[in-house]
């Protein structure tokens, strides 16, 4: 059994189709990564939406409801 590639430059070069080859992969690594972060952002938002929201709620019921009456004239 012989092997494809010989050295690292040829496996690089991988028979000039290198080029196409390495940055489908960088593509797809970086979009895999800017996902993640992506991800990540959008659940750290939603966490601070959530704990603001449960705070707003908290006051609104730690409030007592004082009735509004009519006044007569």
């Amino acid at each position: 059994m012989q092997p494809y590639f010989y050295s690292v430059s040829e496996f690089i070069a991988m028979g000039e189709h290198g080029v196409f080859v390495w940055s489908c992969w960088a593509i797809t690594v970086g979009m895999m990564l800017a996902f993640i972060v992506y991800s990540r952002r959008q659940r750290q938002a939603l966490i601070k939406q959530l704990t603001i929201q449960q705070a707003r709620q908290a006051q609104r019921t730690a409030k007592p409801s004082t009735p509004v009456t009519k006044r007569s004239r």
